[in-house]
């Protein structure tokens, strides 16, 4: 079956037929927001989870049930997919879905390994495929209005540190419930695990997977991923020439193979450097990117960003979100699925932001400095 098979000429009212893979809590949350743009009908879901199928298909009228991404894909009336399973499934599911002829929006981080991301960028751009990854802050109107009032127009002068961190983020502590003690019957945790070595139940790594490098990079692709990509989109650059971390299970070892504290240091061949520090314990909460330059510095997160001139006394400017990232995201993919043109959030973009994040990662569990070479992407010897 041809990518050509599926494409089709759509009309200013032409909705775009939908379907979700995973269907836990971020992938329903997103497709409710499909569903705001009034653009989509969700004709099928899938999940190893039966419980979870039938949660999305109250939300999906009419649409479709499967188990296996595999018979979603096989269905006609799919236009598009929303992927949202854990880490560990992106770049399978992504994969298929781009051979299948499907325009595909994934979850970041775009892959789980390092040497996925060029496998699915090949795969979008042989089937001529949209491929948008749920970095949001690249359609975020406010994130776009800062980089070119205040980074493009040079007010910061000469940036020479990037610093980001996001502390506090519940969603890597949550416990599993007590309904999941024992493997549901209609849990399908063989295919939960998919590409990853075999292990019996666990209801935590299924519940919290973010928590396990099996199935995910912690805090560092989960949310510096994110942020380093803001930083990147601010600085036109997305070529890291080296990394350092550090970090640990300091504080909750319940099993976690993902630290609870980590630094990450990159440096770029342009004389800057980018940061992230994250950490669980509950002395800390917020998350932001802040670009210190010559001249002055901006601080920005989802709600807001601040402007701080160097000039004493003078008074900061403060600019407000007008709308929440997601959406505006959500409608840059479907105005790209008519338009055929790149998304905000290409995948060749959100290769190079997760592969950022990998670095860290992996000069983490390597205990060392790396030297990477970010044209032909690859770690360099000491």
């Amino acid at each position: 079956m041809t990518a050509a098979s599926y494409s089709r000429v759509m009309g200013a009212n032409d909705k775009v037929n939908l379907g979700l893979i995973g269907c836990g809590g971020r992938g329903t949350g997103v497709m409710g927001t499909f569903l705001k743009t009034e653009r989509v009908n969700v004709t099928a879901v899938c999940d190893v989870y039966a419980e979870r199928i039938d949660k999305a298909l109250q939300r999906a009228a009419g649409g479709k049930g499967f188990g296996d991404h595999r018979k979603l894909l096989e269905q006609k009336d799919v236009d598009a997919v929303l992927i949202a399973t854990p880490d560990h499934w992106h770049a399978g599911c992504a994969i298929d879905a781009l051979n299948a002829g499907k325009d595909v929006y994934v979850e970041k981080p775009l892959t789980l390994k390092i040497e996925e991301g060029p496998r699915i960028v090949k795969a979008a751009r042989v089937n001529n495929r949209i491929c948008q990854v749920g970095m949001q802050q690249r359609s975020g109107s406010h994130y776009l209005q800062a980089k070119q009032e205040y980074i493009k127009s040079g007010k910061l002068g000469k940036i020479t540190l990037a610093r980001t961190w996001w502390h506090g983020n519940g969603a890597h502590l949550q416990k599993a419930p007590a309904s999941l003690a024992q493997k549901p019957s209609n849990l399908d945790w063989a295919r939960f695990l998919g590409p990853v070595k075999w292990r019996d139940w666990d209801p935590q790594q299924f519940w919290n997977f973010r928590a396990y490098l099996d199935f995910g990079g912690g805090q560092v692709t989960d949310l510096f991923t994110h942020w380093i990509d803001v930083v990147h989109m601010f600085m036109d650059e997305d070529n890291p020439i080296s990394a350092v971390a550090a970090g640990g299970v300091y504080q909750y070892k319940d099993g976690r193979t993902a630290p609870d504290t980590i630094n990450v240091l990159l440096e770029y061949p342009t004389n800057w450097t980018a940061t992230f520090e994250a950490t669980l314990a509950p002395g800390l909460t917020g998350a932001a990117v802040e670009m210190v330059g010559t001249e002055g510095r901006l601080y920005i997160t989802r709600g807001e960003f601040q402007y701080y001139s160097k000039e004493r006394g003078a008074p900061p400017v403060v600019v407000k979100a007008p709308r929440e990232q997601t959406i505006e995201h959500v409608e840059n993919f479907l105005d790209s699925v008519k338009s055929r043109q790149l998304p905000n959030g290409d995948v060749y973009i959100g290769h190079r932001s997760a592969a950022a994040s990998h670095l860290g990662n992996i000069a983490y569990l390597q205990k060392r400095r790396l030297r990477y070479d970010p044209d032909r992407e690859e770690i360099l010897p000491l």
